[in-house]
């Protein structure tokens, strides 16, 4: 099984190419970076991880330019978002970011996507947050038709654009996508209407919701089986070895939002589990 990591980087924490460079010389799989691009003062919406909210929300580092350093001290360090608020992004650009990402590093790059707790944030970029879940779809779907080998024009219900040049392309056609979110028939229908898998935070509970997703899967005609990630995990040896018999490849595990010495002390705490 892949041992990945993630954590809230911010202009207080260790820097990004100095982790890619620790994480691959430990033999680390990959990295993953969160997304908020603000964090309002008065909201009402509460924090689902408990209040007050944790400082580190407030100053993440923009995660596309943060990997983009990453991967230009790495080779193998798999890359990813976990997640991008897709809805809070032009899918124009968006796709851009993407594909140049995937492209420099060689094709290393997972999109993770997510729609957002924070209403008021999501406000700010002018998302209408009952229909979050729809806008994402739809901008999933504009951003492969911009990724697709030959100009291809997309209509959807919040976007469309015209048949289009637009390279670089992501390595393998598009990157890998996978959706955040709790677990549940919505999801598990989205996950098999239009990405590759799942990013369950935490990762409980999944004795019952893998099956239920993979159920989805097959009801959906898709082949295969879906990937599922753990995200955010707070590890020990019997919960990645219950992972690895639900059949799972790769797990993501939290690093604190800290500095060098005490990232790099997690980091050999955790290398027994690679």
């Amino acid at each position: 099984m892949r041992i990945a990591t993630t954590i809230f980087l911010t202009d207080e924490t260790i820097r990004p190419d100095r982790l890619g460079r620790e994480l691959e010389q430990r033999g680390f799989a990959g990295l993953y970076l969160p997304e908020h691009t603000h964090i309002p003062v008065s909201r009402d919406t509460p924090a689902p991880m408990g209040e007050p909210l944790p400082r580190e929300y407030g100053r993440t580092l923009d995660p596309f330019i943060a990997l983009g350093q990453a991967a230009a001290v790495t080779e193998r360090l798999a890359l990813g978002t976990g997640i991008t608020l897709v809805g809070q992004h032009d899918p124009v650009d968006l796709a851009k970011q993407v594909a140049t990402l995937d492209f420099l590093s060689g094709g290393r790059f997972t999109l993770g996507v997510g729609y957002g707790w924070n209403a008021e944030e999501a406000a700010d970029h002018g998302v209408e947050w009952s229909t979050r879940r729809e806008l994402a779809r739809d901008r999933v779907a504009l951003m492969r038709a911009l990724w697709a080998g030959e100009p291809t024009a997309y209509q959807g219900a919040f976007g469309s654009v015209r048949a289009s040049l637009a390279y670089p392309k992501p390595v393998h056609g598009a990157p890998r996508i996978l959706l955040g979110g709790a677990a549940g028939p919505k999801l598990f229908g989205q996950i098999a209407d239009y990405a590759d898998g799942w990013l369950p935070i935490g990762g409980r509970g999944l004795t019952e919701t893998v099956p239920a997703l993979r159920q989805a899967w097959t009801d959906a005609g898709r082949t295969g089986e879906p990937v599922v990630v753990p995200y955010a995990v707070r590890p020990s040896p019997g919960k990645l070895a219950h992972y690895r018999e639900l059949g799972l490849a790769e797990v993501v595990l939290q690093l604190p939002a800290a500095g060098d010495a005490e990232v790099l002390r997690t980091l050999d705490d955790f290398a027994q589990y690679l």
